[in-house]
């Protein structure tokens, strides 16, 4: 009799745990549709929007055909056409223009740029930056397909991210990752630099494409990779050029004018508790002036060397890259209260931004970081 009541109590709790198990997998489903979607894995459909927007870029140049050769002269009556990938690019606007890595086209005079389609085009650089390595190109098309703008501000470390272009040119090529970490710099690449670092595989030929997210937003361009030495493999680390970036600079790309950034004229030192405590300093993070160049805006102002930055216009000053961002976003002429620690006296001074020059060497509001073999682009 007891074993009967028992088999009954064991068979009973048994098909009350299924039920429950069917009743919360059913719950999952209907409330949180989003961890069923993540753990399904499925992006199609955020490639299949930003997938068409993402191009090839081609060098193109003409080779003497077979006859030169045969007839022993310089007269080129049968040239060919050689087309060599340069890298990604990725269309912004319906009417024709395609964003890409400056490094991508310096320097080449005539550009190709072939679409996920097949269709071909004869491209020519509209404008471009230097500082962030950014070029934008036109080619002649209508109705072209677009992608969408992203907010990478609001990107959080472990999102999901998406990497778009021609590896190798073995053909466009999508790869899966998440974001690694926001807000790098100091890597010796750009003046500029606020990359996203990410771990979706990124190979030579990527540079240009498009980063993306779950929804098929932009929020990032490729644009290098860490590779130790004598290696140019992806060992899960590339980085990307933000939107938040990408979007100050390309109103003035579009109108082909020169990137107007305010400049200060000196040369900081990113603090650390060691080197602060060697020089006796109240404060042991944050930015202090190693130099101020000649005849600069920040020395007009005021500025002196040991300085530690606090704010500019307001806002704190945290690292290098902050005092970076501030800086570039003034407008030349604009009058600006930089506060500092001078000693042990806090103090604000009126600092007028000057014009950023156009070619600079180590006279620069940046740290001087040479690049190491450890970072290439692709």
């Amino acid at each position: 009799m007891i074993r009967r009541l028992w088999l009954t109590f064991s068979q009973t709790v048994t098909v009350l745990l299924g039920v429950a198990l069917v009743v919360g997998t059913a719950t999952d489903n209907q409330f949180f549709p989003s961890l069923r979607s993540e753990s399904s894995a499925d992006f199609s459909t955020a490639v299949s929007k930003a997938a068409p927007a993402v191009v090839t870029i081609f060098a193109q140049h003409h080779v003497p055909g077979e006859q030169t050769e045969q007839i022993g002269s310089t007269w080129n009556k049968s040239p060919e056409n050689e087309q060599t990938p340069l890298g990604s690019g990725v269309i912004i606007s319906k009417d024709g223009l395609v964003l890409t890595n400056y490094h991508v086209v310096a320097a080449i005079s005539a550009l190709n740029v072939s679409l996920q389609n097949g269709k071909s085009y004869e491209a020519v650089t509209v404008g471009f930056d230097i500082d962030t390595d950014l070029a934008l190109l036109r080619i002649k098309a209508q109705d072209l397909p677009t992608v969408v703008m992203g907010k990478s501000d609001e990107l959080r470390v472990g999102q999901t991210a998406l990497a778009i272009g021609n590896p190798f040119d073995v053909g466009q090529t999508v790869t899966a990752g998440i974001i690694s970490a926001l807000g790098r710099h100091g890597l010796g690449l750009n003046s500029y630099e606020d990359f996203i670092q990410t771990d979706a595989a990124i190979n030579q030929g990527n540079s240009g494409g498009a980063l993306i997210n779950v929804k098929g937003e932009l929020i990032g361009i490729n644009t290098a990779i860490f590779s130790p030495q004598n290696s140019e493999g992806f060992v899960g680390i590339g980085f990307a050029i933000p939107t938040s970036l990408i979007e100050r600079v390309l109103p003035s790309m579009r109108a082909g004018q020169s990137i107007q950034r305010g400049y200060f004229g000196l040369i900081p030192k990113q603090l650390s508790k060691e080197f602060a405590q060697d020089l006796g300093l109240s404060r042991r993070t944050g930015v202090m002036v190693d130099r101020i160049l000649p005849d600069s805006p920040a020395g007009r102002g005021g500025l002196l060397p040991f300085d530690i930055l606090l704010s500019i216009k307001g806002e704190t000053i945290k690292n290098v890259n902050d005092m970076l961002k501030i800086i570039s976003s003034l407008e030349p002429d604009e009058v600006v209260p930089v506060t500092v620690l001078r000693g042990k006296k806090t103090l604000t001074l009126p600092v007028t931004a000057g014009h950023r020059p156009t070619q600079i060497t180590d006279e620069d509001d940046t740290e001087t970081v040479s690049s190491t073999e450890l970072y290439f682009r692709q």
